[in-house]
């Protein structure tokens, strides 16, 4: 996959391509790539589930460090394990990484300075992937709830691998679409990172309050 030239504003999307593959890598066996990212390394930092759900938060200071390659593989590939209605995958992902791009995100994403960060994946809903027999607002519905469901499983994946991110949701969908040349409308920004600081926890409702039982 080639970097996008600055010159090229609004050039079409190149594919994607893990940095490795199998050796027998064959494009018409499902799941052989996904299921080799998802086994290579590194190993997750943390491997316990609960303890990464805690332990994620939103940040909005990222260090410099760049992201290994490797380690934006699992997060894409986390996002690919999510489940989504009828396993259409009614979603995509722009992996946008582009510097001039990243700076129109900003604006487009109401002016938040940390689009700009080390890495910035953006969530678009595909409804005419998902074949179901169904008026056309539902298949919308069912769009923007599988690349919501993605990208939460790329935001834990993030944390499981020592990273931290931020979900951004509030930015003008017709800008982003603009700027990451496509027709798909985006359901969610989310941008990865080294966090500058160890973010504590932030109080939450209780439980009782939270948690409505219905006999």
């Amino acid at each position: 996959m080639r970097d996008f030239h600055p010159d090229d504003d609004f050039a079409t999307p190149e594919e994607y391509v893990p940095q490795t593959t199998p050796d027998d890598f064959d494009p018409g066996l499902p799941n052989q790539l996904l299921d080799f990212v998802l086994r290579s390394e590194p190993a997750v930092v943390d491997t316990d589930l609960f303890a990464v759900m805690k332990k994620r938060r939103s940040t909005r200071k990222f260090s410099d460090k760049p992201v290994e390659t490797v380690k934006i593989d699992k997060i894409i590939a986390a996002a690919d394990t999510a489940p989504t209605a009828g396993n259409y995958q009614g979603f995509e992902i722009f992996y946008v990484k582009n510097p001039e791009k990243k700076k129109l995100l900003v604006d487009a994403c109401n002016k938040q300075p940390y689009v700009d960060s080390p890495v910035v994946l953006v969530f678009c809903k595909n409804p005419s992937r998902v074949k179901l027999d169904f008026p056309e607002y539902i298949l919308k519905k069912f769009a923007i709830q599988d690349a919501t469901l993605a990208a939460g499983y790329s935001q834990l994946a993030a944390q499981a691998l020592g990273l931290s991110s931020i979900w951004i949701g509030m930015f003008d969908e017709q800008k982003v679409m603009d700027v990451i040349g496509t027709d798909l409308v985006p359901s969610s920004v989310l941008c990865i990172g080294y966090p500058k600081q160890t973010k504590f926890p932030k109080p939450r409702r209780n439980l009782k309050d939270l948690v409505h039982v219905v006999w």
